[in-house]
C-alpha cells in the first residue's frame, strides 16, 4: 500500500540530442535492478524527518538539464560484412551494415532490440555506443570474389544508417561504394542523412548504369518534431534537398514515410 509521503519514482527526462529517456536492460541480461524506496530517505528531508509536500524534490531541482551524452565509438572486429534473409517481406535478400547501433536516436527505430545481442540496452546504449566496421570493404570486395556469387542488388544501411554523423570521418560507406563501383555492382541506399550527397560521384556513375537508387526516410516535414522523433539525423528540409541533389545528378530517388503515427504524423 502506497504512503502519501512516499517519495514518487523518479521520471526519466529527456537528454539533448538523445531519442531514449532511459536504458532498459539487455533482454539477455543476467542479473536486472529496480529501484526501491527501502525506508530511509526520512532524514533527507525537512527538519525532523518529515517529508516536504509531494514527497523528495528531484536532485538539483525539476529544471535542471541532465548531463549530454558522449557518443562512443568501438572497434566491430566483423569476418564477414554481407547479411542475408530469405523473408518474403523484404524485397531484398542481401544488405551491408558499417555500423551497429545509430547517432541519429530516431526512437521509433526497429533495429534497437539488436543492440541486446552485444550486452547493451536498446535505449540510451544504442544511440551512444557505436560499434564501426573499418575492415568492411576489404570483406566485401573478398565476397564479391568468391566463384560461387551471384549479384544482386544490395542494400546499403538496412538496419542502422550508414550515413550516420560519424561516417562523416570514418568514410565506411564511401570505402562500401568505391567496392560495388569498381565491380559494377547493384545497390539501393537507405539513409535519413544529407551526407548521402557527398558520394555523389560514385551513385551517380552507378545510376548511369541502373546499378543505384536511393531512399530517403522523411518521416515528417514538421522540423520540431523530427527534432523530438529523430534528434540528431537531418533536418526535414536538409532530406528534401538531398532528393533534388540526388535527382538533378540521376540518381532515381525515393522517400520512405513509415512509421505512419495517427496524431503526430497522421492526422
Amino acid at each position: 500500500m502506497s504512503n502519501a509521503q512516499d517519495p514518487p519514482p523518479e521520471t526519466p527526462r529527456p537528454r539533448k540530442g538523445r531519442g531514449a529517456l532511459s536504458n532498459p536492460r539487455p533482454r539477455f541480461a543476467e542479473h536486472d535492478r529496480a529501484a526501491v524506496d527501502d525506508g530511509w530517505h526520512g532524514d533527507l528531508g525537512s527538519p525532523g524527518g518529515a517529508l516536504p509536500p509531494g514527497g523528495l524534490p528531484h536532485p538539483g531541482g525539476a529544471d535542471l538539464e541532465m548531463p549530454a551524452l558522449r557518443t562512443r565509438l568501438h572497434l566491430d572486429s566483423a569476418r564477414s560484412i554481407l547479411s542475408r534473409n530469405d523473408s518474403p517481406d523484404v524485397p531484398f535478400d542481401r544488405s551491408l551494415n558499417p555500423y551497429r547501433g545509430c547517432q541519429h536516436g530516431c526512437i521509433y527505430c526497429y533495429a534497437r532490440p539488436s543492440h541486446a545481442y552485444l550486452g547493451l540496452s536498446p535505449g540510451l546504449d544504442f544511440e551512444t555506443e557505436i560499434f564501426y566496421k573499418p575492415e568492411a570493404p576489404v570483406l566485401l570486395r573478398a565476397e564479391l570474389a568468391r566463384p560461387g556469387y551471384r549479384p544482386a542488388p544490395v542494400a546499403l544501411g538496412s538496419n542502422t544508417d550508414a550515413y550516420q554523423p560519424s561516417e562523416r570521418h570514418l568514410e565506411i560507406a564511401r570505402g562500401l561504394l568505391r567496392v560495388l563501383h569498381e565491380a559494377s555492382h547493384p545497390v539501393v541506399v537507405i539513409t535519413k542523412s544529407d551526407l548521402v550527397l557527398r558520394d555523389l560521384d560514385l551513385l551517380a556513375d552507378l545510376a548511369r548504369e541502373r546499378l543505384a537508387a536511393v531512399l530517403v526516410s522523411i518521416t515528417t516535414l514538421d522540423s520540431q518534431l523530427a527534432r523530438r522523433l529523430e534528434p540528431r539525423a537531418a533536418a526535414p528540409c536538409r532530406r528534401l534537398a538531398a532528393i533534388e541533389g540526388l535527382t538533378a545528378a540521376g540518381v532515381p530517388c525515393g522517400v520512405l514515410v513509415s512509421p505512419v503515427i495517427p496524431g503526430l504524423t497522421d492526422h
